[in-house]
């Protein structure tokens, strides 16, 4: 997340290769010089392809002399990163094909540079990269769809730091509960602007006292909630106006189909029959 106070990162530490291969490999890692710059890198996707992109960027330093450890700004060693990802790419996407292998990684790239404001990029496949603005205050990379819906209701360009590395872990703890193929420990890193160092970072297992009450109050606040609201109104009448899912007047069918050749068997009239352009409108396609 990039906030107007900070950072925040957050990674889960499993990869597998199948049920029975599972493994616990580290998927944050930063580059830093303290008072000078403070960079985060996180990968998803193929372990072997992200470990060696990590070691490219690490190492490598251009004809320029330009390096991660010195570039001028993020934009330019986010340049860098994708150019590392297009190196590995040349290098192994063509023998990883004969064995059946994509070549898949995703990467999220942020931090500050001494002397501009704190940047997050997300890069792609191809070493091409987006940043994110106050409209896309976050990126996901890897197993996104089961904590995206909070992060969307609540982090915010304003949202404090502590607020966001809690919503972050509340995130993480429903894509837990709902992929095997996420796992602890997790490694959350909360940076706050011009610090230009790491001074927050958390491995979380699950003896983390933090995270423990995370997972428990969470799922009981959330229970709470859904139990305090009302149940549906089925069939309501025409003047109802409290909690109506159906009413006559809301005119909702199913589309039936008829048995071939007969009429329905119940023996009772059913509703009219609708074809689909009656469903949805005769005007849409």
């Amino acid at each position: 997340m990039r906030l107007d106070a900070g950072l925040v990162f957050l990674s889960d530490s499993r990869t597998n290769a199948g049920v029975d291969q599972v493994g616990t490999f580290r998927k944050l890692n930063v580059f830093e010089q303290p008072g000078e710059r403070m960079m985060v890198m996180m990968t998803a996707g193929n372990l072997s392809i992200s470990q060696s992109i990590r070691q490219l960027v690490a190492e490598h330093v251009g004809a320029d002399g330009v390096s991660v450890w010195n570039a001028a700004n993020m934009y330019e060693a986010a340049r860098i990163v994708g150019e590392a990802v297009r190196t590995v790419h040349a290098r192994d996407a063509k023998a990883l094909a004969e064995f059946g292998i994509e070549f898949n990684v995703g990467i999220l790239f942020g931090g500050q540079v001494k002397g501009e404001r704190c940047r997050l990029f997300q890069i792609y496949s191809a070493g091409n990269f987006i940043e994110s603005q106050n409209e896309n205050t976050y990126f996901q990379i890897g197993e996104a769809k089961y904590g995206k819906p909070i992060l969307d209701r609540v982090v915010t360009p304003a949202t404090s730091l502590d607020e966001a590395a809690k919503c972050a872990l509340i995130s993480m703890d429903s894509t837990l509960r709902s992929n095997v193929s996420v796992g602890l420990p997790l490694d959350l890193l909360v940076y706050e602007n011009d610090t230009l160092a790491v001074t927050r970072f958390a491995t979380i297992d699950e003896r983390n006292q933090y995270f423990q009450m995370i997972r428990s109050s969470w799922g009981q606040q959330l229970k709470h909630v859904f139990e305090g609201l009302a149940d549906p109104v089925w069939n309501a009448a025409a003047d109802a106006t409290s909690n109506v899912l159906s009413s006559a007047k809301l005119g909702s069918a199913p589309v039936r189909l008829a048995p071939p050749g007969q009429a329905p068997s119940s023996g009772q009239a059913g509703a009219p029959l609708q074809t689909l352009a009656q469903q949805f409108g005769a005007g849409q396609p």
